[in-house]
């Protein structure tokens, strides 16, 4: 078996992958953790090791299972539940939880264990890399056909016709293959932001949006879909980075998105007017992708 620090920066191609390497994690964390600092709701540990303390970043104290028994329970009832919503079948409001605190573990515990054994530097990058991967393979194993696109849209310079790059992390479409491709986009299909953090890229995705309705030449659906907008402040506090403003500023002036899920939303957005364009991501799996692909 390899190191965890190995295991982690390692790409997953399965949920079962995801699900090891989450209890190898939360098997770890009693040996490494020194401190543990809560602080509204979340919490935030530390550990020092040869005299140097590392901290990590902050964990939601109902959604974060810490038990490896526990969450290899909840895990399993996850996977029922995925069956349930591919069989269309109703959701349970105790079912909904067990989805967002299922996928939150295994995400946050990527993180926090990249951050007591990785170098911060190229941890980022991996951490941002095993979020696109996991919830891709959670819209798989719902049946959803998937695929990543780089469109190119031309523009005139004083070469002649350049190309310009959008990459999309993720499309879903309702049909046997994704049909977008480098110059067309189906207006069926939907193009997905994958971010663990709305923090200085919520923008982009409403210009996005424009660009490429402006390249398609008629209405494309685009929804993000983001971890948490939380951070650490100083050693044992914590600080919220979503941009509420700029986001109805977004919304009312630019373009409307088909939706904003977090996994751990900000506490802000339950209330108006945010609950309205901001979701939790287990009503995306569970409602909003099935009738988003079929309009």
């Amino acid at each position: 078996m390899k190191p965890l620090s190995k295991d982690l920066q390692t790409p997953k191609k399965s949920l079962e992958e995801f699900s090891n390497v989450t209890k190898r994690v939360l098997g770890h964390l009693p040996d490494i953790v020194s401190e543990r600092a809560a602080t509204r709701g979340y919490i935030i540990l530390s550990s020092v090791v040869a005299g140097t303390s590392k901290f990590a970043r902050p964990i939601n104290e109902k959604l974060f299972i810490f038990e490896c028994s526990a969450f290899d329970l909840e895990y399993k009832k996850f996977l029922s539940i995925i069956g349930k919503i591919k069989a269309r079948t109703f959701v349970t409001a105790e079912e909904h939880h067990v989805i967002n605190s299922v996928v939150y573990t295994i995400q946050q515990a990527i993180g926090v264990g990249m951050d007591f054994l990785c170098n911060p530097n190229s941890s980022r990058k991996h951490v941002g890399n095993r979020f696109e991967e996991l919830i891709r393979l959670v819209v798989t194993e719902l049946g959803v056909q998937n695929d990543n696109v780089v469109f190119k849209i031309p523009y005139p310079s004083e070469q002649g016709e350049k190309l310009y790059s959008c990459e999309t992390d993720i499309i879903l479409s309702p049909h046997d293959s994704v049909r977008s491709e480098t110059k067309f986009i189906d207006n069926k299909e939907i193009i997905v932001s994958l971010k663990t953090t709305s923090k200085d890229r919520m923008g982009k995705i409403f210009l996005d949006k424009l660009l490429m309705q402006k390249f398609a030449g008629h209405p494309v659906k685009v929804i993000g879909i983001f971890l948490n907008d939380v951070q650490r402040k100083q050693t044992d506090k914590i600080s919220y980075t979503f941009v509420s403003g700029l986001f109805m500023v977004y919304t009312k002036f630019l373009t409307e998105l088909e939706g904003v899920y977090f996994i751990d939303p900000p506490p802000i957005t339950k209330n108006s007017p945010y609950n309205q364009h901001v979701f939790p991501f287990s009503k995306f799996v569970t409602e909003d992708i099935w009738a988003l692909l079929s309009s």
